[in-house]
C-alpha cells in the first residue's frame, strides 16, 4: 500500500512520529514512484538511492528515540539549482555537465536539519530561464494534468516545473523552487499546488546557481498552505555566508497559517485587470474577493500605477544580471569544455555549445543593455522604474494588509504552443514579476478549475517581512475554495 504518498506533509510527518510508517518505507515508495514516472513526466534529473535511504535510516533512528525535526522523514525534491553535496547539480544546462558540488546549499542544509530526506533533483528550465520548462537540456517536463478528453502534453510552467509536477503527482511531500519572476507561483498555479516566495533575503541564496541575483527568491512547493508554511519555516533564517540574507529571526509561519483574517484589509489593484483577460480568470478573482469578504475581510480598491512598466523593467534587469552571473561559465574549472585553437576560441566554443538558445538570448540582451552606449538609456532607467514600483507597494500597504490578484493569465497551455514567440512566453509572468521587483512575499494557492478542467490559482501579496499575513490569507482562500482536485493518473 502506497496510498500514503497522497498525504500532506503535515499528515505524513504525524504518521511517522506515531510510528505508523517508517521513514525508510516512505522513502522507498517515493523513490519507486518517482523513478517509475520518469518516462511519462520527466520531472527529475538525478536520483541517489543510497543517499536517500541512508538519510531515511537516520530519520528512523531519531524517530525511534522520540526525537526528530518538524519534517522528519519526509521525502523532499530539490530543484536542480540547489547544490546537494555529491549529487549532480547542473541547472539543467549542458555547460554544467558532470558537476557534483563538494558542498551543500544553505536551503537544503536547513531542510535536512529539520528532518527532510533528499528524494532527487528536479528538472527545470535551463538556468531558470523560461516559463514553460521547455529550455531544459534534459527535455520537457510534462504536467500531470490534462485537458478533459485530451492526451495533449501540457506545460507544468517554469522554471520550477519539475518541482511543481513532483508535488502535484504525489511523488514527494514538498519541493524547493526558485522564483525570479514567477517561477514558483506560475508552476504552482498550473499544477494545482501551493507555491511561495518569501521576502527577498528571507531564505538564503547561498549554494543556489545564480540567475538574476537581485530577483532570485528560494521558496517551497507544497500540497497545502500549512505544508508550505512548514517548509518555508524550515528553509528560512539568517545566513552569514550570503550578503543579502536578512539578519532576522523566523516567525512562526505554521501558526500564522491557522490565524483568523477577520478585520484584514485586502487590496484589489485595478491595474491587474488586463485587456483580453479570460472571463474565467476574472470570475475566479471576484470569487476570491467574495470568499475573503465572507471570512471577515474588508475589500478596498487600490492602484499600483507603475505596474504597466513591470515586465519591460524586469526584462532589462533580469538579462543584465544573468549576463554578469553567467560570465563565470568558461569551461576552465568545471563542467563542459570544448577545446579550441586558443583560449578565446575555447571560451567561445564552450559557451556556444554549452548554453541553449534562451540562455544565449538573455545573455546577449543583458550584454547589450549593460554596454557603454546603452547603460544609461536602459539599465539605469530600469533601476529608477524599479524604485517607483517599490514605492507603489509601500504606498498601497499603508492602507491595506494584503493584495489579491490572479496568479496567471490562463491555465496551463500545450507544450510547443508558444515556443516560437518569446514575447508571448514572457507575458506569462505579467501578474508575478512585480513582487520580485519589489522583493515582497507572495503566494499562489489553487482556487478552482477552468473550463478545460485545469487548475487556476489566486495570488496573495503582502508587505516585506509579513509572510504571516500572506499565509493566513492564503489559508483562508484555501479553506473557502476547498480545492481537492487531483490530476487523473495516466503516467
Amino acid at each position: 500500500m502506497t496510498d500514503f504518498l497522497s498525504l500532506s506533509l503535515a499528515d505524513i510527518t504525524a504518521k511517522l512520529k506515531a510510528r505508523e510508517l517508517s521513514a525508510t518505507e516512505v522513502a522507498t515508495a517515493a523513490l519507486d514512484a518517482a523513478e517509475a514516472s520518469q518516462g511519462a513526466l520527466n520531472a527529475f534529473t538525478a536520483f541517489d538511492r543510497d543517499k536517500t535511504l541512508a538519510m531515511a535510516k537516520v530519520s528512523d533512528d531519531r524517530l525511534a528515540k522520540g526525537e526528530g525535526g518538524p519534517i522528519e522523514g519526509a521525502p523532499i525534491a530539490v530543484k536542480d539549482l540547489f547544490a546537494v553535496e555529491g549529487v549532480s547539480t547542473t541547472a539543467c544546462s549542458h555547460i554544467l555537465d558532470g558537476f557534483r558540488p563538494p558542498y551543500e546549499s544553505t536551503v537544503t542544509t536547513k531542510l535536512w536539519a529539520a528532518g527532510g530526506v533528499f528524494l532527487g533533483k528536479t528538472n527545470m528550465d535551463e538556468f531558470a530561464m523560461g516559463s514553460s520548462n521547455e529550455t531544459s537540456y534534459y527535455g520537457n517536463v510534462i504536467n500531470p494534468w490534462r485537458v478533459k478528453g485530451s492526451e495533449a502534453k501540457l506545460t507544468p510552467g517554469g522554471s520550477s516545473g519539475g518541482s511543481a509536477t513532483a508535488v502535484a503527482a504525489d511523488l514527494c511531500f514538498g519541493a524547493t523552487g526558485t522564483d525570479t519572476g514567477g517561477s514558483i507561483r506560475q508552476p504552482a498555479a498550473f499544477t494545482g499546488t501551493v507555491g511561495v516566495k518569501g521576502t527577498y533575503g528571507r531564505a538564503s541564496r547561498w549554494g543556489a546557481v545564480a540567475f538574476a541575483s537581485s530577483l532570485d527568491h528560494p521558496g517551497p512547493f507544497a500540497k497545502t498552505v500549512k505544508d508550505a508554511a512548514m517548509l518555508m519555516q524550515a528553509m528560512s533564517g539568517h545566513d552569514p555566508k550570503e550578503s543579502t540574507s536578512l539578519p532576522l529571526g523566523v516567525p512562526d509561519f505554521v501558526a500564522a497559517a491557522a490565524a483568523s483574517v477577520k478585520g484584514k484589509k485586502i487590496g484589489v489593484p485595478k491595474e491587474y485587470r488586463m485587456d483580453g483577460m479570460p472571463e474565467e480568470i476574472e470570475a475566479l478573482w471576484q470569487q476570491g474577493v467574495e470568499w475573503l469578504k465572507a471570512a471577515g475581510c474588508e475589500i478596498v480598491d487600490v492602484s499600483l500605477p507603475h505596474t504597466k512598466y513591470a515586465l519591460p523593467t524586469y526584462y532589462i534587469i533580469n538579462p543584465a544580471e544573468a549576463s554578469s552571473n553567467l560570465a563565470r561559465y568558461d569551461g576552465m574549472r568545471y563542467g563542459l569544455r570544448v577545446d579550441g585553437k586558443d583560449l578565446t576560441d575555447t571560451y567561445e566554443k564552450t559557451r556556444a555549445e554549452g548554453f541553449g538558445h534562451e540562455v544565449q538570448r538573455r545573455i546577449l540582451m543583458g550584454t547589450y543593455v549593460l554596454s557603454a552606449g546603452y547603460y544609461d538609456a536602459y539599465y539605469l532607467k530600469a533601476l529608477k522604474v524599479r524604485r517607483r514600483i517599490l514605492e507603489d507597494f509601500d504606498k498601497v500597504f499603508e492602507t491595506c494588509d494584503a493584495l489579491l490578484t490572479p496568479s496567471t493569465p490562463s491555465g496551463a497551455f500545450e507544450l510547443g504552443s508558444k515556443a516560437g514567440d518569446p514575447i508571448s512566453m514572457y507575458l506569462n509572468d505579467i501578474f508575478t514579476v512585480t513582487a520580485n521587483i519589489a522583493g515582497v512575499p507572495a503566494l499562489s494557492v489553487p482556487a478552482g478549475l477552468d473550463g478545460s478542467g485545469l487548475p487556476l490559482g489566486l495570488q496573495v501579496i503582502t508587505p516585506a517581512l509579513d509572510e504571516e499575513t500572506m499565509f493566513s490569507v492564503g489559508a483562508a482562500l484555501e479553506d473557502a475554495a476547498a480545492f481537492n482536485h487531483k490530476p487523473g493518473k495516466w503516467w
